[in-house]
Protein backbone atom coordinates (compact mmCIF):
# COMPACT_ATOMS: atom_id res chain seq x y z
CA UNK A 1 0.00 0.00 0.00
CA UNK A 2 0.99 3.55 -1.44
CA UNK A 3 1.25 6.46 0.94
CA UNK A 4 0.86 9.69 -0.24
CA UNK A 5 2.77 12.71 1.33
CA UNK A 6 2.42 16.17 0.85
CA UNK A 7 5.06 18.72 1.88
CA UNK A 8 4.77 22.22 3.26
CA UNK A 9 7.64 24.53 3.87
CA UNK A 10 8.72 27.88 2.71
CA UNK A 11 11.75 27.05 1.47
CA UNK A 12 12.46 25.76 -1.74
CA UNK A 13 15.44 23.54 -1.24
CA UNK A 14 13.81 21.92 1.76
CA UNK A 15 10.80 20.72 -0.34
CA UNK A 16 13.01 19.87 -2.86
CA UNK A 17 15.35 17.53 -0.43
CA UNK A 18 12.14 16.03 0.93
CA UNK A 19 10.34 15.02 -1.89
CA UNK A 20 13.27 13.76 -3.61
CA UNK A 21 14.17 11.32 -0.63
CA UNK A 22 10.26 10.15 -0.07
CA UNK A 23 9.40 9.76 -4.07
CA UNK A 24 12.53 7.75 -3.90
CA UNK A 25 11.01 5.20 -1.80
CA UNK A 26 8.99 2.82 -3.46
CA UNK A 27 5.54 2.18 -0.67
CA UNK A 28 5.36 6.65 -0.45
CA UNK A 29 4.31 8.94 -3.55
CA UNK A 30 5.05 12.80 -3.08
CA UNK A 31 1.84 14.20 -4.26
CA UNK A 32 1.71 17.70 -3.40
CA UNK A 33 4.82 20.75 -2.13
CA UNK A 34 3.38 23.98 -1.36
CA UNK A 35 5.39 26.98 0.17
CA UNK A 36 2.77 28.21 2.90
CA UNK A 37 0.22 26.64 5.39
CA UNK A 38 -2.72 28.98 3.56
CA UNK A 39 -1.82 27.14 -0.04
CA UNK A 40 -0.73 23.82 1.88
CA UNK A 41 -4.69 23.56 3.48
CA UNK A 42 -6.03 24.45 -0.34
CA UNK A 43 -3.51 21.98 -1.86
CA UNK A 44 -4.62 19.08 0.66
CA UNK A 45 -7.98 19.68 0.36
CA UNK A 46 -7.62 18.74 -3.95
CA UNK A 47 -4.84 16.04 -3.46
CA UNK A 48 -5.99 13.70 -0.07
CA UNK A 49 -2.83 13.08 1.13
CA UNK A 50 -2.38 10.36 3.82
CA UNK A 51 0.18 12.22 5.38
CA UNK A 52 1.39 16.65 5.61
CA UNK A 53 4.62 17.14 6.15
CA UNK A 54 4.29 20.85 7.83
CA UNK A 55 6.73 23.67 8.64
CA UNK A 56 5.91 25.14 12.35
CA UNK A 57 7.04 28.40 10.85
CA UNK A 58 5.45 30.07 7.83
CA UNK A 59 4.58 33.29 6.16
CA UNK A 60 1.10 33.69 5.33
CA UNK A 61 -0.47 31.13 7.38
CA UNK A 62 1.96 29.24 9.66
CA UNK A 63 2.00 25.46 10.26
CA UNK A 64 0.01 25.51 13.55
CA UNK A 65 -3.03 27.35 12.18
CA UNK A 66 -2.76 24.91 8.71
CA UNK A 67 -2.44 22.11 11.01
CA UNK A 68 -5.21 23.44 13.06
CA UNK A 69 -7.69 23.62 9.67
CA UNK A 70 -6.63 20.08 8.40
CA UNK A 71 -7.49 18.15 11.37
CA UNK A 72 -10.57 20.34 12.37
CA UNK A 73 -11.91 20.44 8.69
CA UNK A 74 -15.45 23.03 8.42
CA UNK A 75 -18.44 20.93 7.35
CA UNK A 76 -19.16 19.25 4.13
CA UNK A 77 -14.98 18.20 4.37
CA UNK A 78 -14.30 14.73 5.48
CA UNK A 79 -10.76 14.17 4.76
CA UNK A 80 -8.28 14.56 7.54
CA UNK A 81 -4.41 13.72 7.04
CA UNK A 82 -2.24 13.09 9.36
CA UNK A 83 -0.25 15.77 10.23
CA UNK A 84 3.89 15.11 11.05
CA UNK A 85 5.31 18.93 12.42
CA UNK A 86 8.29 19.86 11.10
CA UNK A 87 10.93 21.98 13.02
CA UNK A 88 14.33 23.50 13.40
CA UNK A 89 14.07 24.03 17.17
CA UNK A 90 13.91 21.44 19.59
CA UNK A 91 11.64 22.99 22.13
CA UNK A 92 8.79 25.71 20.13
CA UNK A 93 5.94 26.33 21.45
CA UNK A 94 3.75 26.05 18.58
CA UNK A 95 4.69 22.48 18.66
CA UNK A 96 2.85 21.77 22.19
CA UNK A 97 -0.15 23.53 20.20
CA UNK A 98 -0.04 21.34 17.28
CA UNK A 99 -0.43 18.42 19.29
CA UNK A 100 -3.61 19.10 20.90
CA UNK A 101 -4.76 20.12 17.69
CA UNK A 102 -4.31 16.42 16.74
CA UNK A 103 -1.00 16.22 14.92
CA UNK A 104 0.80 13.28 15.09
CA UNK A 105 3.77 14.49 16.66
CA UNK A 106 6.99 16.17 14.89
CA UNK A 107 10.38 15.55 13.75
CA UNK A 108 13.80 17.64 13.80
CA UNK A 109 14.42 19.44 10.14
CA UNK A 110 18.25 18.46 10.55
CA UNK A 111 17.30 14.71 11.10
CA UNK A 112 18.73 11.88 9.23
CA UNK A 113 16.93 11.04 5.98
CA UNK A 114 16.58 7.56 7.46
CA UNK A 115 14.37 9.34 10.53
CA UNK A 116 12.39 11.39 8.00
CA UNK A 117 11.26 8.10 6.48
CA UNK A 118 11.27 6.08 9.29
CA UNK A 119 8.71 8.77 10.67
CA UNK A 120 6.21 8.77 7.40
CA UNK A 121 5.37 4.82 7.87
CA UNK A 122 5.21 5.48 11.76
CA UNK A 123 2.26 8.07 11.26
CA UNK A 124 0.85 6.88 8.09
CA UNK A 125 -0.14 3.55 10.12
CA UNK A 126 -1.49 5.43 12.62
CA UNK A 127 0.73 5.62 15.27
CA UNK A 128 1.94 8.38 17.05
CA UNK A 129 5.58 10.13 16.91
CA UNK A 130 6.35 9.82 20.15
CA UNK A 131 9.34 7.28 20.58
CA UNK A 132 12.25 10.08 20.31
CA UNK A 133 13.62 11.36 24.25
CA UNK A 134 13.43 15.11 22.81
CA UNK A 135 9.84 14.46 22.14
CA UNK A 136 8.97 13.24 25.86
CA UNK A 137 10.57 16.41 27.01
CA UNK A 138 8.82 19.01 24.74
CA UNK A 139 5.43 17.33 25.97
CA UNK A 140 6.88 17.71 29.90
CA UNK A 141 7.98 21.41 29.24
CA UNK A 142 3.72 21.71 27.99
CA UNK A 143 3.04 20.64 31.42
CA UNK A 144 4.94 22.30 33.32
CA UNK A 145 3.67 25.95 31.27
CA UNK A 146 0.43 24.71 31.86
CA UNK A 147 -0.78 22.98 35.08
CA UNK A 148 -3.24 20.07 35.32
CA UNK A 149 -6.49 21.59 34.53
CA UNK A 150 -8.06 18.72 36.45
CA UNK A 151 -12.07 19.10 36.06
CA UNK A 152 -13.26 17.94 32.89
CA UNK A 153 -10.14 15.74 31.83
CA UNK A 154 -9.99 14.41 34.79
CA UNK A 155 -13.74 13.30 35.11
CA UNK A 156 -12.90 11.74 31.97
CA UNK A 157 -10.73 9.19 33.53
CA UNK A 158 -13.45 7.58 35.38
CA UNK A 159 -14.42 6.44 32.45
CA UNK A 160 -11.59 3.96 32.15
CA UNK A 161 -10.94 0.66 33.54
CA UNK A 162 -7.34 0.21 36.22
CA UNK A 163 -6.08 -1.49 33.42
CA UNK A 164 -6.62 0.89 31.03
CA UNK A 165 -5.43 3.87 33.31
CA UNK A 166 -2.11 2.09 33.66
CA UNK A 167 -1.52 1.55 30.19
CA UNK A 168 -2.22 5.28 29.75
CA UNK A 169 0.00 6.18 32.68
CA UNK A 170 2.56 4.19 30.18
CA UNK A 171 1.95 5.81 27.30
CA UNK A 172 2.26 9.26 28.74
CA UNK A 173 5.86 8.19 30.05
CA UNK A 174 6.90 7.29 26.33
CA UNK A 175 6.74 3.85 26.61
CA UNK A 176 6.47 1.83 23.46
CA UNK A 177 3.55 -1.09 23.20
CA UNK A 178 6.47 -3.57 23.49
CA UNK A 179 7.76 -1.89 27.05
CA UNK A 180 4.18 -1.57 28.25
CA UNK A 181 4.04 -5.28 27.92
CA UNK A 182 7.06 -5.97 29.27
CA UNK A 183 6.24 -3.93 32.37
CA UNK A 184 2.51 -5.41 33.01
CA UNK A 185 3.53 -8.49 31.98
CA UNK A 186 0.64 -8.65 28.93
CA UNK A 187 0.63 -9.94 25.48
CA UNK A 188 1.67 -7.14 22.98
CA UNK A 189 -1.69 -7.54 21.30
CA UNK A 190 -3.62 -7.04 24.70
CA UNK A 191 -1.89 -3.82 25.06
CA UNK A 192 -3.00 -2.67 21.45
CA UNK A 193 -6.19 -3.56 22.45
CA UNK A 194 -6.47 -1.57 25.95
CA UNK A 195 -4.55 1.55 23.90
CA UNK A 196 -7.26 1.79 21.12
CA UNK A 197 -10.13 1.26 24.10
CA UNK A 198 -8.37 4.22 25.54
CA UNK A 199 -8.39 6.45 22.67
CA UNK A 200 -12.05 5.19 21.93
CA UNK A 201 -14.03 6.16 25.75
CA UNK A 202 -11.70 9.03 25.56
CA UNK A 203 -12.07 10.87 22.07
CA UNK A 204 -8.72 11.44 21.25
CA UNK A 205 -7.36 10.66 17.60
CA UNK A 206 -4.04 9.01 18.77
CA UNK A 207 -1.40 8.64 21.22
CA UNK A 208 0.03 12.08 20.97
CA UNK A 209 -3.23 13.64 22.08
CA UNK A 210 -3.25 10.66 24.48
CA UNK A 211 0.12 11.39 26.11
CA UNK A 212 -0.91 15.69 26.40
CA UNK A 213 -4.62 14.36 27.99
CA UNK A 214 -3.18 12.25 31.01
CA UNK A 215 -0.50 15.36 31.66
CA UNK A 216 -3.36 17.99 31.35
CA UNK A 217 -6.21 15.63 33.56
CA UNK A 218 -3.30 15.28 36.29
CA UNK A 219 -2.29 11.48 35.89
CA UNK A 220 0.70 11.64 35.37
CA UNK A 221 3.08 15.00 36.60
CA UNK A 222 6.23 15.86 35.10
CA UNK A 223 9.48 14.67 36.24
CA UNK A 224 7.54 11.14 37.08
Amino acid sequence: MTTRVMIVDDQAMVRAGFAALLAAQSDIDVVGEAPDGAQGVELSRRTQPDVVLMDVRMPEMDGLEAARRLLSPPPGVTHRPRVLMLTTFDVDDYVYEALRAGASGFLLKDAPPADLIAAVRVVASGDALLAPSVTRRLIADFARQRPATRGKPALRLKALTERETEVLTLVARGRSNTEIAQTLVLAEQTVKTHVSRVLTKLDLRDRAQAVVFAYESGLVAPGE
